[in-house]
């Protein structure tokens, strides 16, 4: 059987630092069909486009800051093809989590015969100091709502994961901000899709974090996410 073709999605605010380190660990994975990396610079005040463009990746430009809309533009690309890829992967451009781990989110797929696959944080091994407590409270406490409310169980809202592209497609998502990642797996669980998690290693980031590096970024992402997830509960 061939290989399904995998794009990447990337969303990059000023990581020009980083972006080197996961661009080439994706290209050196050599079991991998990859279609396309795809990186979102998301008003960049650095070389950030210029840096993915001279390591292979095609680059967009997103001109309203919001990790949803970045995602949103790759995924406009990657739908208006006449040949889209068979599975999309969605991954930091701040190498906190370790590119080359795909290759266990898509054997997890097959495993488990997925739709949506979540690199788990929670599952792997995490450097100490990776996640800070307030993130951590917040994914327990946003993973458990969902689970009460949706039926599911999650142990992450990890931004690492695979989907498939006909799922995605199914999922007509919408947050241009915060709230992109529970977005997409409270509808995967409203909708009926196949959802698996795989535990994957994560590490400090490179550079200062643009959600949770401060203590007021922290607290509107949390906001965000609580609100999408009861949102979504009176929503078709």
């Amino acid at each position: 059987m061939n290989s399904p073709s995998i794009s990447v999605v990337i969303p990059a605010l000023n990581e020009e630092k980083s972006l080197p380190f996961v661009l080439k660990d994706l290209h050196a994975i050599g079991e991998l069909n990859l279609r396309e990396i795809i990186v979102i610079d998301n008003g960049s005040k650095d070389a950030t486009a210029s840096v993915a463009s001279s390591h292979g990746a095609t680059v967009l430009y997103e001109g309203e800051r919001g990790y949803g809309a970045a995602c949103l533009k790759g995924l406009e690309r990657i739908f208006q093809s006449s040949d889209p890829p068979d599975l999309i992967a969605f991954l930091d451009a701040d190498y906190s989590d370790s590119p080359s781990e795909l290759v266990l989110l898509l054997g997890r797929l097959f495993d488990s015969q997925a739709d949506l696959v979540i690199g788990s944080r929670t599952l792997g091994k995490s450097e100490k100091g990776s996640l800070l407590p307030v993130q951590k409270f917040g994914n327990w406490l946003s993973t458990t709502l969902i689970r009460i409310l949706y039926g599911i169980r999650f142990t992450d809202l990890g931004p690492f994961r695979l989907i498939r592209s006909d799922s995605l497609r199914k999922l007509n998502m919408q947050d241009r901000n915060f709230g992109w990642t529970v977005e997409m797996q409270v509808k995967a669980a409203k909708y009926g899709l196949r959802c698996a998690e795989i535990g994957v290693s994560y590490k400090k980031r490179i550079g200062s974090s643009k959600v949770s590096g401060t203590v007021l970024g922290s607290i509107r992402a949390g906001w965000k996410i609580l609100y999408t997830i009861g949102k979504l509960q009176f929503t078709k």
